[in-house]
């Protein structure tokens, strides 16, 4: 099993926002998930993050999406 850390949308029609959550790389992109981590709103460019479980995850060995990654890096999760 490969855990990915990457984000859920949610909201309505052209008002998204997403949840960053670890889930398993074979689960739907709005589908189950294991744990969230946070969530970024593009609207408003507001972000919040568990730096702290994020590194975890990172450390267990899940892999960050390219859009994942850069959030966790503006965040301070990782370098």
């Amino acid at each position: 099993m490969s855990v990915k850390i990457r984000l859920k949308r949610m909201g309505s029609k052209k008002r998204p926002f997403y949840r960053m959550v670890v889930a398993d790389e074979r689960a739907p992109r709005d589908g189950r998930y294991i744990e969230e981590i946070g969530y970024y709103n593009p609207l408003t460019k507001d972000l919040k993050l568990d730096n702290e479980k994020a590194q975890s995850w990172i450390g267990n060995g899940a892999q960050p999406t390219d859009t994942a990654r850069a959030l966790l890096k503006k965040s301070g999760a990782i370098n």
